[in-house]
């Protein structure tokens, strides 16, 4: 049996992955009064009074909203919140299994970007912490920076953030084994969505100066005149100011990082990068190429996204621990401080890195804790 049948006969039998438990039960008369009826009405008079105190009476200091439109599932595509609902049930199980987060997952039959962002407002304020999930890019930008600005709780849009604190952990350790500093190695990065816009803009925070972004019609750069207003951006991080195709980016590149499409990214590509190319090939399920043709053409470090193959990078490496430590030290805005300081907490957990380990594991018992450490006001 494919891991998809599995996959679907096991949620079938399970009838989802979640349910609510219960902080208080409700076992006698006087607690069912404290509980609900009278008593509750005197903690909804006081909660309704001083709405900025909520979250010391309610669950919303523990509390994620986990929400999608479907208009970027996972390698799917746009399926719709119906098709969302099982991978933002999962995210939700995440929260619960690894940060003892209680996570909802929500999904918006709603798709233009004043809608949703109308929508997650006025649900809010049941909410200590919102998770932005599988909404297609460009509209992504938009509706997470609006929702920062209007709402005074953690927003943060995992398909890029995630992807860019694990991607940035990764390659601390990554550049250290070959002796070279990060910010003087030359990146080159094969897709311009959610997570490849993020990536390089956490970056360039990092201090990584030359950045080649590639997408679907080559090189980001000066002789564009199809870009939208994220690839605009993206276009000032291309210091050289070539243009041309990924082949051409890829000349004495240092570090490839795909979240493209599989079989991308070619076996004469990385000849031609410079010597002990590290490769991040993370489309899924099928990478940009896959490590063992990776190495055999001179990749020196290769991860992917996938759970079969050493060094996997993945989102539930920080997310856990980044809403554990907003929600625990009363954080309003995930800022790029907050992502540099999970991607290094992270790297600090391989404290002695090797080519097939340079990211730590997701079951490591002291990650959420350590990446909520560097989660501070």
């Amino acid at each position: 049996m494919d891991i998809y049948q599995e996959a679907l006969e096991t949620h079938k039998k399970l009838k989802g992955k979640i349910q609510i438990g219960l902080r208080a039960i409700p076992d006698s008369r006087k607690k069912l009064s404290l509980f609900y009826t009278p008593g509750v009405g005197g903690v909804a008079r006081y909660t309704g009074l001083h709405p900025k105190q909520m979250r010391d009476y309610t669950w919303t200091n523990n509390l994620v909203a986990v929400i999608s439109d479907g208009s970027s599932v996972l390698g799917l595509g746009n399926i719709g919140p119906y098709g969302a609902m099982p991978v933002m049930e999962g995210k939700a199980l995440l929260f619960k299994h690894f940060a003892n987060i209680d996570a909802v997952p929500l999904v918006l039959d709603v798709h233009n970007t004043g809608e949703i962002i109308s929508a997650i407002k006025a649900i809010a304020p049941s909410f200590g912490a919102i998770n932005l999930e599988d909404i297609a890019a460009p509209q992504c930008f938009e509706i997470e920076e609006r929702l920062k600005d209007e709402l005074d709780i953690p927003i943060m849009h995992d398909d890029q953030h995630g992807t860019a604190v694990v991607v940035l952990g990764g390659l601390i350790s990554a550049a250290g084994l070959r002796s070279q500093k990060l910010s003087e190695a030359k990146v080159v990065i094969a897709g311009a969505g959610a997570a490849g816009v993020a990536t390089a803009l956490l970056l360039q925070h990092y201090g990584v100066n030359n950045i080649l972004v590639v997408d679907s019609q080559g090189i980001i750069g000066p002789k564009r005149r199809d870009l939208n207003d994220s690839k605009k951006v993206l276009l000032g991080l291309n210091q050289s100011r070539i243009n041309g195709s990924l082949k051409d980016a890829l000349q004495e590149a240092d570090i490839f990082i795909g979240v493209s499409r599989g079989g991308l990214l070619k076996p004469t590509m990385i000849k031609s990068m410079a010597k002990k190319p590290i490769i991040f090939a993370m489309a899924n399920p099928e990478p940009e190429i896959l490590p063992k043709a990776a190495k055999e053409a001179g990749a020196y470090i290769v991860a992917t996204g996938r759970s079969d193959f050493p060094n996997q990078i993945n989102n539930a490496l920080a997310f856990p621990g980044i809403f554990r430590g907003a929600l625990d030290n009363r954080v309003k805005k995930i800022t790029d401080t907050h992502k540099i300081a999970a991607a290094q907490a992270i790297a600090s957990l391989v404290p002695r890195p090797s080519p097939d380990e340079i990211i730590p594991d997701i079951f490591n018992k002291n990650l959420v804790q350590v990446v909520a450490k560097s989660i501070k006001n």
